[in-house]
Order: structure tokens, then sequence, then C-alpha cells
């Protein structure tokens, strides 16, 4: 899906036009030089989006509810992120409960960089495990350093 993009020059200078453009386009990019560049959007858009991050979010937690449901996930889930094929059965389903929680807070309190961060770290994980001779690196025990317990965040 391609976005329409203006500079903030011309938001600024033609914002009736720029406005007129985000009614037919329904989104548009906004260039800056002198920030991080921003989006607008109609407000129907933006609730069309939110309804589909709760659809999405309550079908993931309906299907994880039945086993018949977490196989047919299971199985996509390689299609979705083919680096889960490095981790454990354990590991990819502690993986898919971070994954419907995060989209959970995605529909639940607008919260999306929590579904970013599963999935950096997971595949973190699985780039690490990827690599025997770094993963039996990272699990050997450190030598003189024991810092204590390190506590799950």
């Amino acid at each position: 899906m391609s976005t329409l993009t203006v500079a903030f020059s011309d938001l600024s200078k033609n914002s009736k036009r720029v406005a007129e453009t985000v009614e037919r386009a329904q989104r548009v990019h906004v260039t800056r030089r002198d920030g991080e560049d921003l989006y607008l959007t109609t407000e129907r858009h933006d609730r069309q989006r939110e309804e589909t991050a709760d659809v999405t979010s309550r079908l993931f937690a309906a299907l994880i509810g039945s086993d018949e449901g977490a196989r047919a996930v299971l199985l996509a889930l390689p299609t979705v992120f083919p680096w889960v094929r490095h981790l454990s059965a354990d590991e990819v389903r502690e993986f898919v409960v971070d994954l419907v929680d995060a989209t959970r807070d995605v529909a639940e309190l607008d919260v999306h960089s929590t579904l970013h961060r599963v999935i950096v770290e997971w595949r973190a994980t699985a780039r690490i495990l990827a690599d025997p001779e770094l993963a039996a690196l990272l699990a050997e025990p450190l030598q003189d350093e024991d810092h204590g317990e390190v506590l799950a965040p």
C-alpha cells in the first residue's frame, strides 16, 4: 500500500489542500527535516485501524484457547516468522503467549511498543540459537564474575 507524502512546509503553507488530500487518501505521510516524520489520518481511518487491532487480538486469543486453534497458530507461525525454527517447542509456545498478550496491549491499551519488543527479543533469541558456537558461549558461566540472580523483567 503506497501512502501519499507531503513535506511539512507544504502542510503549513497549504493546509487546506493537504487536509483535502488526507480526506481522499485517509492517510498522508508528512516528512520533516527537523524531527520525526508524521502521519495525518482521518478519524474514520484511525477507528478502522483500532477495530482491526481489536479483531486480530480477539481472534488470536480465541484460537489459542482451543487445542485445534493453537495447533493452527503453531503451524502458521513459521510462515510469518521463519526464524521460529530455531526455538524449542516450549520457547515457541512461550513466544505465542507473549505475542497474543502484546497484541491485546495494542488493541486494549493502544501500546504498540510491546508487540515490537516481543518480536525483536524473540528474533534475537532465535538468532543466538541459530549459531551453535554463540549459543554455547553465551550458555557458559561467567568466570569469577557472579553478579547474582538475574530477575525477569
